[in-house]
């Protein structure tokens, strides 16, 4: 009997530290408040940019990889520009289109021009089609870390945030302290701005920590997107030289 009771107050007394949290996050005012508010808020962002651009590159790897192999398998430009058509988010598609709209243009002045090709002209469409490859592969690597750096901007500026937060609580702890007297008053002076304090920094780690991890995660899938554009470029330039511009 007597272990049950002591079982069923320690169940009690846990049940009553988890509401003690909440009912200190709910009793936070002033500076500290605000501190939690803004830490939250870059919280919930940080997690929709991570939910977002997790899926988004993923589906970007699998539409490059279905990409390289219609590219590599089909022997016409053009029937594999309607295949690009379809994959918008593969960044190594976008590239290629940006190249065979530009070698379109290429071919056409040169019929206009009775066939007749020259070593400037060629060269002269060489560094068109180059320049507009290089002009897809930026704007692609752009899109691609869009949003991410606000994941590190989370991830360096939350701890400080949180640590901001802390400071001003425990500021707050002696200010209520010294207007007290005896231990015990001291005591209930500060343990509610502390507690408010400990809070923030924990949140601000919370916010922090997962950000950084995405961050680094993402940067890395966007660098290898961008080394497989600029292998295509590359490879695409060398088609294009042996058949179009002999």
């Amino acid at each position: 009997m007597d272990v049950a009771v002591t079982q069923l107050a320690l169940a009690q007394a846990e049940a009553q530290k988890q509401l003690d949290v909440m009912q200190l996050l709910q009793e936070s005012s002033g500076v500290v408040l605000g501190v939690l508010i803004v830490l939250v808020l870059m919280s919930l962002v940080s997690w929709y940019i991570i939910g977002y651009k997790l899926m988004y590159l993923r589906k970007a790897r699998r539409e490059s990889n279905d990409f390289l192999d219609t590219f590599w398998r089909s022997k016409r430009l053009d029937n594999i520009y309607k295949e690009a058509e379809g994959l918008k988010r593969a960044p190594i598609s976008q590239v290629f289109k940006a190249g065979y709209i530009e070698l379109s243009k290429l071919k056409s002045q040169s019929k206009d021009e009775d066939g007749s090709s020259t070593m400037s002209g060629q060269l002269t469409g060489i560094e068109n089609i180059e320049r507009a490859l290089r002009r897809a592969q930026v704007s692609e690597t752009t899109h691609l870390e869009s949003m991410v750096p606000f994941l590190a901007t989370t991830g360096s500026t939350a701890p400080f945030i949180g640590l901001f937060g802390t400071v001003w609580g425990i500021m707050n702890a002696f200010v209520a302290l010294g207007g007290e007297a005896g231990a015990d008053a001291g005591i209930n002076a500060v343990a509610g701005p502390i507690a408010e304090a400990l809070i923030a920094t924990a949140i601000g780690l919370v916010a922090a920590i997962p950000s950084v991890m995405a961050y680094n995660y993402f940067s890395q899938k966007i660098k290898v997107l961008s080394g497989e554009m600029e292998n295509f470029s590359s490879d695409f330039l060398n088609i294009v030289k042996r058949h179009f511009f002999k």
